[in-house]
């Protein structure tokens, strides 16, 4: 129970992973956690959830990662899965010019779902995966712009070749971890402990890799 309640001490902070289906957002979350890659698309029922302590200017923190379906038949179930998010990683694939263009979608289903006090503030990152591929249909440029307008961080990488992977969670963990600490009255139930009950339904919302 000692270890347990020390676990609990350190800030859980809660990061989605939202995209359209194929950009890597499996593949990004699992280099992460379990330094693997594995080449084989298959398509996230739901959702995947896994944990990963790491450490913030010296503070150890848990990061619980969901990566959301990136599939429309599967978006009705994620309500409740958005409840206390603390950062968003909207991942799309480099050579893939739809994945991109779906980037305003997914932004607009995050802030509907999340429902953030002030949108302007909630931390967001924009990850470009794929970077391996010979056929890029987006530019750095591209990428940038819309990322300028939108006030999120962008980083390129690629889950394949372990290329800024590390960095793109450690900058999601930093940036949730200010949100956190900014949002501390709300955080007391900003987390989900995972067990077999039902997820409750949560409130109505306001407002993509």
């Amino acid at each position: 129970m000692g270890g347990m309640k020390a676990e609990w001490t350190k800030p859980h902070l809660k990061v989605v992973m939202m995209g359209n289906s194929g950009v890597g957002k499996s593949s990004f979350m699992q280099r992460f956690v379990n330094h693997r890659f594995i080449n084989l698309f298959r398509t996230t029922i739901g959702t995947d959830f896994l944990t990963k302590e790491v450490s913030v200017d010296g503070r150890s923190v848990i990061l619980q990662i969901w990566d959301t379906a990136g599939t429309e038949r599967f978006q009705s179930i994620g309500t409740a899965l958005f409840r206390g998010a603390h950062c968003c990683l909207l991942v799309f694939d480099v050579a893939s010019a739809a994945s991109f263009s779906a980037l305003d979608d997914w932004l607009h289903e995050l802030l509907t779902q999340v429902n953030p006090r002030n949108p302007a503030e909630f931390p967001l990152l924009v990850i470009g995966n794929k970077t391996d591929q010979r056929n890029r249909q987006v530019s750095k440029e591209q990428a940038r712009r819309w990322c300028m307008v939108t006030g999120a961080e962008f980083i390129e990488g690629s889950a394949k070749e372990d290329l800024n992977v590390d960095y793109a969670f450690h900058q999601a963990a930093r940036a949730a971890l200010h949100y956190f600490e900014a949002n501390s009255v709300e955080t007391d139930s900003s987390c989900i402990q995972i067990s077999e009950e039902e997820p409750k339904e949560t409130r109505p919302g306001k407002c993509q890799c």
